[in-house]
């Protein structure tokens, strides 16, 4: 009926990550306290409606039973954490996840939440993402599902994957503006002091973060001279004739320390630089695209589409507004 709440229910288990739950709890929330018509109406639910012990130590009080919960919901979460596993192994909770996707209006999961609707079967065929750390597992173990590791979440049809923690506030943030418009979600964003939303496709994590320096010498020599090189002659026999070894022993040598190519590893690099350089100058794009090795803006625009799936010029818009808006 007009004006019914929108019956949101957020799935918790033990040795949840407590941010997958609070987050799209909070984002809800606040969206209610800004004015949202219809508003939204948020409950937790597990297995038994016992205590739900996080993984922080802390403890929640469900709601309600799972096989408490009607039909018809607006929006299924299913949070993350170290207790996934067990919980994508256990029928019971697969049974009430499948049964209550059927006749939701969009089903998400924050983290390794995703393995839960992967052993439900909600994600065959789909693309879908987690947290980068086990997005290769995830991959293994339902082949029958496309793993992305890159974005931040993903959505595929009516059903949506964060990447993980604070990701799950950019998802319901922009399923809040999906809802009610952009102009309710950003005030709901700024009561949280954070970004309107980060967009979807921006990477988890850099390859300038996503660890410590390799430890073998040679490749830990060159990931610094192309960082620092991204203008010069970086393929792979120029890398090669500069570590005196061979294109196929230095290829060997970064799948084993990087697990990619040479090549790859070059190419997102450059395209990382890019886009600190596209959402933190006012740089013309053959510019950046001569700065970082680019060939042309044509090339560089090809790069974007593969690693962030929009063109630079999008990319600079979303990010000079989500930065300064």
């Amino acid at each position: 009926m007009p004006g019914s709440p929108r019956r949101v229910v957020i799935v918790g288990f033990p040795d949840a990550e407590l941010l997958d739950i609070a987050c799209p709890a909070d984002v809800f929330d606040a969206a209610n306290r800004h004015g949202a018509r219809p508003p939204y109406e948020i409950r937790l639910a597990n297995l038994d409606g016992q205590a739900i012990h996080t993984a922080s130590g802390l403890i929640l009080q469900p709601h309600l039973r799972l096989d408490q919960i009607p039909a018809d919901l607006d929006t299924l979460v299913v949070a993350g954490g170290w207790g996934s596993t067990t919980a994508a192994g256990d029928e019971r909770v697969l049974a009430h996840v499948r049964r209550l996707a059927r006749t939701s209006r969009r089903v998400a999961s924050v983290c390794t939440g995703a393995e839960v609707l992967a052993a439900a079967g909600l994600l065959n065929g789909r693309r879908a993402t987690t947290h980068w750390r086990y997005a290769a597992k995830l991959a293994a173990d339902y082949p029958s599902v496309t793993v992305d590791p890159v974005p931040l979440y993903i959505r595929h049809g009516n059903v949506y994957t964060a990447a993980g923690v604070t990701s799950g506030l950019d998802l319901t943030l922009s399923l809040v503006e999906a809802d009610h418009g952009p102009s309710l979600a950003r005030e709901a964003a700024r009561s949280l002091v954070t970004y309107l939303q980060r967009p979807g496709n921006q990477a988890q994590v850099s390859l300038f973060l996503s660890g410590p320096p390799p430890e073998h010498r040679e490749v830990r020599d060159l990931t610094a001279y192309i960082a620092e090189h991204l203008d010069e002659d970086l393929g792979t026999p120029a890398l090669a004739t500069r570590a005196g070894i061979s294109t196929r022993q230095l290829t060997r040598l970064f799948d084993a320390h990087l697990g990619t190519t040479p090549g790859r590893y070059v190419r997102t690099i450059r395209t990382e630089q890019a886009a600190r350089l596209l959402s933190g100058t006012d740089l013309p794009l053959a510019t950046i695209a001569r700065r970082c090795g680019f060939g042309s803006t044509e090339t560089l625009r090809q790069a974007f589409l593969d690693h962030f799936d929009t063109p630079p010029s999008a990319y600079r818009r979303v990010h000079v507004r989500h930065t300064h808006g």
